[in-house]
């Protein structure tokens, strides 16, 4: 089970632990449902981390606008198993959008200091 907290801000945070083959460290993510993709992360910590670019990506904005964004490799610990995801190089801090959490169950508390709690769903079929 992977546990989070809604802040005064009504944002629900999880911790993640991301990295690559030599180093990992631990980030605080926002929880973002209106993000498809797996991970958008800030300039300074894929440079760190020198991750791989492996593409580029068009990507709608929320204000509507339209911009191409750098897509790298990044490990992240998802369930206690290293798991390969894309990231999207993006200004502001970490978010963990809905391609992370496929296959999860998600109950939000969406008060201050309200419950994160996401569960994997068993395996059907």
């Amino acid at each position: 089970m992977i546990i989070g907290k809604v802040t005064t801000n009504l944002e629900a945070v999880i911790e993640l632990e991301v990295g690559n083959l030599n180093q990992w460290e631990k980030i605080e993510s926002v929880i973002d449902t209106g993000f498809s993709g797996y991970l958008a992360l800030p300039s300074d910590l894929i440079d760190r981390f020198k991750l791989p670019q492996i593409d580029t990506q068009e990507v709608i904005l929320g204000d509507g606008t339209t911009v191409v964004l750098e897509k790298y490799l990044v490990k992240v610990l998802w369930y206690g198993k290293e798991r390969s995801v894309s990231a999207l190089r993006a200004d502001g801090g970490p978010l963990a959008g809905m391609s992370l959490f496929y296959g999860s169950h998600m109950i939000l508390d969406v008060v201050e200091d309200g419950n994160v709690e996401i569960d994997a769903l068993p395996l059907i079929g």
